[in-house]
């Protein structure tokens, strides 16, 4: 399978979460990071709806939610690709794919909280403990389209798992792959 790979930028830990607040594509809400407060760790993800690497950790993804589901883990996925080159990444037709998740999937149309989280491909992942500091980010695990290595989420849920239980999570943290985020012309982010 033929297709760019573009790792995760590996932002500092310990950064805190950038605030958001954006619209759900199902439901058209406005969904905020304030409305995580009260769960022990956040999972705020960028994802996509056409990209080949989303759609292969698209069933871990949602069977980590399940798993995850009264653990006290708050999940958004953001997408902040141009809607206007990517129609497919457009709120409408990612609502489509909000339908299969179990947890809101909001659209970041200026492009701001993906240039605020460092974000740089779909998927990215950033795990933020109960004061919403930065304690992962990264890979979900090392599988990847075409490479056959089981799709377990090893590497997010050992930190999900460190966070709920009170421990630290490894520092040994390895880049998502990715497609890149797919920016508007001219509002590329300056921290690649």
């Amino acid at each position: 399978m033929s297709m760019a790979a573009t790792p995760s930028t590996m932002t500092e830990l310990g950064r805190k979460a950038p605030g958001f607040a954006l619209p759900d594509v199902l439901t058209g809400r406005t969904v905020a990071l304030g409305d995580f407060v009260g769960s022990k760790a956040l999972l705020v993800m960028f994802i996509c709806k056409h990209c080949p690497y989303v759609l292969h950790v698209k069933p871990a993804l949602i069977e980590l939610a399940r798993d995850c589901g009264d653990r006290s883990l708050g999940i958004v996925a953001i997408s902040s690709n141009d809607a206007e080159r990517y129609p497919d990444d457009a709120p409408a037709r990612l609502a489509e794919m909000a339908r299969e998740l179990s947890f809101p999937l909001l659209y970041d149309e200026t492009q701001n909280i993906a240039k605020a989280y460092h974000a740089a491909c779909t998927p990215d992942f950033f795990l933020f403990d109960a004061n919403r500091q930065l304690v992962y980010r990264g890979q979900m695990d090392d599988s990847r389209p075409g490479n056959n290595r089981p799709l377990t989420g090893r590497d997010l849920r050992a930190a999900i798992d460190a966070v709920l239980a009170g421990r630290p999570v490894n520092p040994d943290q390895r880049a998502s792959i990715g497609c890149n985020i797919k920016w508007k012309p001219g509002n590329e982010p300056d921290y690649f």
